[in-house]
């Protein structure tokens, strides 16, 4: 058979294929020196902004919190249903808001100290002090009075439905039944900190402390971190103290923030990765053609979309936000810079989420968008005061924003500069409403509306556009107040229409993780969050 020049370049460098001469020999790789220390070597795109669970933000940092952390439950990927995780089961009242759980009797930290239910307690406490303002907090609202707490309401923890009947039973009682709660447990947020330990390094409100360094961090998951060099590498190596410890086959995971998918590529193929975490578009083809059992095209429950700042004028407009937003031509984008392997997004919410797709759709009309952009007070973009988009850095992202400044500039007379950042300073601009038009990904938190569709009620952490509507707020809140999936998802579809339609957001893609991994990688299986399980990896011969 001939090879064609692309097979060539992809593997030439990759120690897989090597011509040489008698007495010639080759350097293994650190992919193959690493199925022999069994030690898994992933591309992890950006530099942690932390790894302590209650504040990491960024799923490549929740990456790996999965390491270092384990939650009540985990969401199987096979199955994509909450199994045990240092909860090793738990009962459900008949009215469904009171969950007790039974901790395994040998789960521990990492530093030997047995973890208990009442460790459990002092986490949540942390996760929903005012003054730690945890981004995330609203995870734990479900739980009875634990939003009046975190408002300051109520300043007597005792009165959170939260309690450790004793070292090994964890009582949860909500507010009202909530159908995705055992997904939930396994969400960062839920995770337990060791607050005896984090106070030793300050008081356990402050956030980026230095318990989170290698040498002071203490978790409960199947690793522990021994390195972190900033911009360089992460290392966490086999806990043996965790619970499963028997059954973790590989020793170490090295995690490499490289901000550029292009350079993960390089080095898979140099064989310095074992994974990567994303693949750049314009390597698909090939890979499809000559590698296609390396090529990983894995759906997962997340969106791509734009946030506009709706704080500062003029997209405190909506009119000015949906003609933008119906101006993207996404099937072009989908097609074109993606090469199918990301679906058009014409909603926020990824489809089949829990069971819910959304009903409500954004269409790509230019007619209505020029009209729109006419009723703004901005025909044909003149009068508009100069905008700047920022993005992600990344190849891929550039040309996808490309395409739409392109896009905006010829068929609405809108023209904007993209300003590439870092993912950290990315997420922390958006944050703190310090821009105009924001690139923003998420990937659900659990497989339920509720986690695109709370994000944007008014004063959630995750709302980073400053939007802010009375009716989506009432429709939203209503949600939580019945277990009927019926009547939840309709009042769903409601609110994502007054979403759309109001347009603080322009949904572009929906997600898939893009990515290639090496033959000597057995038991990678991500779950539709986008995670796998650590614990099920090991590395082996082809």
């Amino acid at each position: 058979m001939r090879l064609s020049p692309t097979f060539f370049s992809l593997i030439s460098v990759s120690g897989t294929l090597f011509l040489a001469g008698p007495g010639c020999a080759r350097r293994e790789s650190p992919a193959e020196a690493g199925v022999h220390t069994q030690t898994l070597l992933l591309g992890n795109l950006a530099e942690p902004a932390d790894v302590d669970p209650q504040v990491v933000l960024a799923y490549t940092d929740m990456n790996i919190s999965y390491a270092l952390f384990e939650g009540l439950t985990w969401v199987d990927a096979k199955t994509e249903r909450p199994v045990p995780g240092v909860a090793e089961r738990w009962d459900i009242s008949p009215d469904g808001k009171v969950y007790t759980f039974h901790l395994r009797p040998n789960a521990r930290w990492s530093n030997g100290d047995p973890l208990t239910a009442g460790d459990f307690v002092a986490a949540f406490r942390r996760e929903l002090l005012p003054a730690f303002a945890a981004t995330y907090c609203y995870m734990l609202w479900p739980i009875r009075n634990a939003e009046a707490f975190n408002a300051g309401k109520i300043t007597d923890f005792k009165q959170v439905g939260v309690e450790a009947l004793d070292e090994h039973t964890l009582r949860i009682s909500l507010e009202l039944p909530t159908p995705y709660l055992l997904a939930l447990a396994s969400h960062p947020t839920w995770m337990p900190v060791p607050c005896k330990v984090i106070s030793q390094f300050g008081p356990v409100e402050q956030k980026g402390s230095a318990w989170s360094r290698p040498g002071n961090l203490v978790g409960n998951g199947p690793f522990r971190l021994t390195e972190w060099t900033p911009n360089s590498r992460l290392v966490v190596v086999k806990n043996p103290y965790y619970w499963g410890a028997g059954n973790v086959r590989l020793d170490s995971i090295v995690f490499y923030p490289m901000d550029d998918a292009g350079g993960e590529e390089r080095a898979f193929r140099a064989g310095q990765l074992d994974v990567t975490s994303k693949l750049p578009v314009s390597k698909i083809a090939a890979y499809r053609a000559e590698l296609p059992s390396r090529l990983r095209i894995e759906p997962v429950l997340n969106t791509t979309f734009l946030n506009f700042n709706t704080t500062r004028p003029p997209f405190d407009r909506p009119d000015l936000r949906r003609a933008l937003s119906l101006a993207i031509d996404r099937e072009a984008i989908s097609r074109d810079i993606y090469l199918g392997s990301l679906p058009p997004a014409h909603s926020l919410t990824a489809p089949d989420c829990g069971g819910y797709t959304a009903q409500a759709a954004v269409p790509d009309d230019v007619v209505e968008a020029r009209a729109l952009l006419a009723r703004a007070g901005f025909p044909e973009g003149r009068g508009l005061p100069p905008i700047d988009v920022i993005t992600h850095n990344d190849s891929d992202s550039q040309r996808m924003m490309v395409a739409i400044q392109t896009r905006w500039a010829t068929e609405l007379g809108v023209h904007v500069t993209l300003t590439p950042l870092e993912q950290k300073t990315l997420f922390q601009d958006q944050q703190s409403l310090d821009y105009s038009i924001g690139q923003f990904g998420w990937y659900a938190d659990y497989a339920d509306p509720y986690t695109y569709l709370g994000m944007f009620t008014t004063g959630n952490g995750n709302n980073v556009t400053g939007w802010s509507n009375r009716e989506y707020d009432r429709l939203v809140d209503a949600t939580t107040r019945t277990a009927d999936n019926g009547r939840r998802f309709a009042l769903f579809q409601q609110a994502e229409a007054v979403l759309l339609q109001s347009s603080p957001v322009a949904p572009i893609t929906f997600g898939g993780l893009v990515h290639v991994i090496q033959p000597t990688v057995h038991g990678w299986q991500v779950n539709q969050l986008g995670f796998q399980h650590y614990q099920d990896i090991w590395l082996g011969d082809h």
